[in-house]
């Protein structure tokens, strides 16, 4: 349009250039005399285009229009309101109208950004393009992720969705190691799946070796100290991935993806899978997994994509054979080496005493301690595994021998303490919501709330008959008032004979001093002491 407003200056304008212009830009040749005709009434706009280019007619997006678009996630419509409402106060020009809004929104806007301000920057992520890492060589670089399965398993009578943690080889996509929690993972499942990645002994293996490299997506439980220290003692070098960012560890990602669908959605209990009607998400008459069933159906699974499964990467071969065909040399460590580097520390030194070690306020023994009483020893442990501890000596670290709970109670015993435990729980939380279940009625304008429960004069008369009534027990002083005095005929120790005569008024005789049945009390002479007499006049 600049080019077409410098000819008309020159007097060198004609419908050829009008006509090419309105050919290249899609549009009649109309069109184009009117943007130049809007051009000429308003030359700041042509020189400098503003919010809104008047000089060829069109609308473009703007600042303004941007942040209006993610203040309600990509209503075009609802934007369209605010500009006018803006327009109506005087602070700014009248919008154009609701398609002409929308063509200038799709016109400007990728696809990309219009996704990322209607659902923010995960949205955004699904347009963009990524670069792929160029594979290197077995065991350079690995990637542990937590996942939560989701399929729901039987687990001792209680219904839960079991998490899986897992270490995979970039190079080869050969899942090194797999664990499965039942509840939330720890610190121990990062542990226990190391070991099952770099043991190639039985039953783990033939792949394993130790990684020059790990990616984790800092997680709690990959940062820990104790797994830190485990990588540091092994050799192995921690990358931690900024938060959000699954686009940098993809090969654990995509095996996520793949293991529920090519495996999970079969399962019985599976959460995600689409019901007729409005059926509920669980039926009543659905057979769960065990967790030990599920095990052994994803160790299974792990073991057919590892040796029969053919990614499209590694062009007919099957990870395993691709990481085995990899003539670069391992990194091996011993099974029993690699369960010392993978302990937790105790943090100081014990001594070995007759009830065995003292830890976390238990005592732990083993036969191995016959004899070694005073030595001063070390304590390793599994996270989260209390029932036996390993022992290793505080001078030259040696390893031992295990201990296990001195006193530790029976299967029965922590079955009926945890049945105790929910039951009391399933009561408490019955009380809380009976205190919860006051109701108030709808309000179509501003007002009181309005409770719906009634209550009668005679109920709030006892309730309140009964708040008073502790309120009283609790500002009652039981030892305002002394204690009245034993009966005569009781058999008082000298001691509460003396207390009784503290506590009693002056006028008030002790029970020692009153007479029994059949007596007469005396005093003898000069002294001031009483002294009692039988009916003979004998001293008793």
């Amino acid at each position: 349009m600049r080019r077409l407003l410098g000819l008309r200056r020159e007097g060198k304008l004609t419908t050829g250039h009008v006509r090419s212009a309105a050919d290249a830009l899609g549009v009649r040749e109309r069109a184009v005399w009117r943007w130049l005709a809007a051009a000429e009434q308003d030359k700041a706009a042509a020189t400098e285009p503003g919010e809104r280019t008047r000089y060829y007619g069109r609308f473009t997006v703007t600042p303004e229009v941007r942040a209006l678009l993610g203040l309600w996630r990509g209503n075009v419509a609802a934007v369209h309101r605010e500009l006018t409402a803006r327009a109506a106060r005087g602070e700014g020009e009248p919008p154009p109208s609701i398609p002409t809004l929308h063509r200038a929104i799709r016109r400007d806007l990728t696809a990309g950004e219009r996704a990322g301000l209607a659902g923010g920057e995960r949205e955004a992520r699904k347009h963009d393009v990524f670069l792929a890492r160029p594979r290197g060589w077995r065991n350079q670089v690995w990637e542990a992720d937590h996942v939560q399965a989701p399929v729901r398993v039987d687990v001792e009578g209680t219904v839960r969705r079991p998490w899986v943690t897992w270490f995979v080889d970039c190079a080869t996509n050969t899942i090194m190691g797999v664990v499965v929690t039942p509840a939330h993972p720890s610190r121990e499942s990062v542990l226990a799946a190391l070991r099952a990645a770099v043991v190639r002994e039985e039953p783990f293996g033939p792949q394993g070796g130790l990684p020059e490299k790990v990616r984790v997506d800092r997680g709690k439980d990959f940062l820990s100290k104790t797994v830190t220290a485990a990588f540091d003692a092994l050799d192995v070098r921690v990358e931690d991935l900024p938060a959000y960012t699954p686009h940098l560890k993809g090969t654990v990602e995509g095996l996520n993806r793949a293991v529920e669908s090519m495996f999970l959605t079969a399962l019985p209990g599976y959460v995600r899978q689409p019901r007729p009607g409005r059926r509920r998400t669980r039926p009543k008459d659905e057979v769960l997994l065990g967790v030990e069933d599920f095990t052994s159906r994803l160790l299974d699974w792990v073991a057919w994509w590892n040796t029969c499964h053919q990614p499209d990467p590694l062009r007919g071969r099957s990870p395993l054979e691709a990481w085995e065909a990899d003539p670069t040399p391992l990194r091996e460590i011993g099974a029993d080496e690699l369960w010392t580097f993978t302990l937790e520390d105790g943090g100081r030194v014990r001594v070995l005493s007759t009830s065995g070690v003292r830890f976390r306020n238990r005592d732990y023994v083993g036969a191995w301690m016959t004899g070694r009483t005073g030595e001063k020893v070390r304590v390793r442990f599994m996270p989260h595994h209390d029932h036996r501890i390993e022992v290793f000596d505080a001078t030259t670290g040696r390893y031992l021998g295990p201990a296990t709970v001195a006193d530790e109670a029976s299967p029965e015993q922590i079955t009926a303490v945890r049945a105790a435990r929910a039951a009391r729980g399933r009561r408490l939380r019955r009380d809380l919501a009976a205190t919860r279940q006051e109701r108030y009625g709808a309000q179509a304008r501003p007002g009181r709330p309005e409770r719906l429960k009634p209550l009668t004069a005679q109920e709030a008369g006892l309730e309140l008959a009964e708040e008073k009534t502790a309120d009283l027990a609790r500002l009652a002083l039981p030892d305002l008032i002394p204690p009245a005095a034993p009966p005569a005929e009781w058999r008082t120790p000298p001691s509460l004979a003396a207390r009784t005569r503290h506590s009693l008024p002056s006028d008030t005789p002790a029970a020692d001093e009153r007479p029994a049945p059949g007596t007469a009390a005396v005093s003898s002479p000069g002294t001031g002491a009483d002294s009692e007499t039988t009916g003979e006049g004998e001293p008793r």
